[in-house]
């Protein structure tokens, strides 16, 4: 798959039934043999209930490991994650 095809995607998290951000918005972290490990999606504006907080994470990120993503479908990313990692 390339990245251009799932570009643009709205990703969504099972647990929850939030939606966390675009795939576009998103960086991919990649490991030193060139596997992917995680999307680390900067959230947009509205999603700041996400982290318990009101506007005090603003810029925070969510990290979603790669092993989280459970279907990549035409128009959604579905992830399960009960956690949000802060860098």
């Amino acid at each position: 798959m390339l990245l251009s095809e799932i570009a643009g995607k709205e990703i969504v998290n099972l647990h929850d039934g939030a939606k966390l951000g675009l795939v576009g918005d998103s960086d991919i972290k990649i490991n030193i043999n060139g596997k992917i490990e995680a999307l680390i999606i900067t959230p947009r504006s509205g999603y700041n209930w996400l982290f318990g907080r009101n506007n005090d994470r603003e810029g925070a990120y969510v990290v979603v490991p790669w092993k989280a993503i459970k279907k990549i479908g035409s128009e959604v990313i579905i992830v399960d994650i009960d956690y949000a990692e802060y860098i």
